[in-house]
């Protein structure tokens, strides 16, 4: 694969076609280093112009019809409605009502979440690591959602497996007080836990009432050569997910 060729994957699921949604692979891209491929954080320490390139690079190849609004992600709960007039970058999520605002984020590790409904009257996308679940982001994603939970879909992206993410008993601890279901995502091990991140997001939105919640299955950690990962090799890049109505 070229610099200028680049790979992504899509949700899985049932959302009518004015619905478009994907995340980058690390495939292709101008960044080099611990960077190498198509990073499009500009906040990871990477050469800007390259960077520049690699965000101009999605957008000619995949067509989508605005600058997405990218976020300063801080692992918290806010989620942004762009919509509104006066909007503050500073959050882990955003929605959209509008046709044509591409809502983003970036990760690499964290869980991105995809959002819509079965007409496709909205989309959402949060980035969901430990900390903005047990800050409550799934929830305040869903909290911004009026349609009933029943009519909402939901995709889980590419993240860190369970077979791989390790936490300690302090970070645990502070997911179980946030949410004593967590118990059974966990296994120990010698050193600390085995934590299935992605399954504990869909247990968030099983106990909102969503019913529609499906995975990629991808672990970004296992797979050096197509993702981005923070636990494998930081510094390193980020994959952006990206939604939006057409």
């Amino acid at each position: 694969m070229t610099k200028t060729e680049i790979d992504y994957v899509t949700p899985q699921w049932s959302a009518p076609f004015h619905v478009q949604a994907l995340t980058t692979l690390r495939l292709g891209g101008y960044s080099q280093g611990d960077y190498q491929g198509l990073n499009l954080a500009d906040h990871v320490g990477d050469d800007f112009d390259r960077v520049t390139k690699n965000r101009s690079l999605i957008r000619s190849s995949i067509g989508y019809p605005a600058d997405p609004y990218w976020l300063e992600q801080v692992h918290g709960s806010r989620v942004v409605q762009l919509d509104d007039s006066d909007i503050s970058r500073v959050a882990d999520g955003s929605i959209s009502r509008s046709r044509g605002v591409v809502c983003a984020v970036l990760s690499a590790d964290c869980v991105p979440l995809f959002m819509t409904d079965k007409s496709g009257q909205f989309v959402a996308l949060l980035h969901v690591g430990w900390r903005g679940l047990e800050a409550g982001i799934v929830e305040s994603g869903l909290g911004l959602i009026p349609e009933p939970m029943a009519e909402v879909l939901t995709w889980i992206g590419p993240a860190i497996g369970p077979t791989v993410y390790e936490l300690g008993d302090d970070v645990r601890g502070r997911l179980l007080r946030s949410c004593r279901d967590h118990d059974s995502k966990f296994t120990e091990t010698e050193t600390g836990w085995l934590a299935d991140l992605p399954g504990m997001v869909e247990q968030r939105l099983r106990r909102a009432g969503v019913e529609s919640v499906g995975s990629s299955g991808l672990c970004t950690f296992s797979a050096p050569c197509n993702w981005f990962s923070h636990r494998r090799s930081a510094p390193c890049g980020r994959m952006a997910s990206l939604i939006w109505l057409t």
